[in-house]
């Protein structure tokens, strides 16, 4: 595949919805059994700044190897302008390079996926 803006953009959008998959088994693993609690508990791992916050700990931790570190930052230099109000556009791309990781992850490499995944047990 082809890393251009699109596709970039595409990893992103199959890598949102694999890591809010992952979160809600992960919150429902942990016993938590009220959607409220659920709801209240996963936006802090699924909002942007939540997959900001763990992407940094995932690159301050050096848990990303270079190619990983690369689809990163093509997802944070894509070519869209948009963002949702309640995000800045810095967090915003950040978050969308954190997704196409995930997405690619998901595509090319999901023994990895599980792996980097696993660090958010421990956060």
């Amino acid at each position: 595949m082809n890393f251009d803006n699109d596709n970039i953009l595409v990893l992103a959008y199959l890598g949102d919805s694999v890591y809010e998959l992952f979160i809600r088994k992960h919150l429902i693993d942990k016993d938590i059994s009220k959607i409220d609690d659920l709801q209240k508990e996963a936006i802090k791992y699924v909002s942007a700044y939540g997959q900001v916050n763990f992407l940094n700990h995932l690159i301050q931790a050096k848990i990303l190897n270079d190619n990983e570190l690369d689809i990163v930052r093509k997802g944070c230099n894509n070519k869209r302008k948009a963002h949702p109000k309640n995000t800045d556009i810095l967090t915003y791309k950040h978050a969308t390079g954190f997704e196409a990781l995930i997405g690619y992850l998901y595509i090319n490499n999901k023994d990895r996926l599980n792996e980097i995944l696993s660090y958010v047990k421990e956060l």
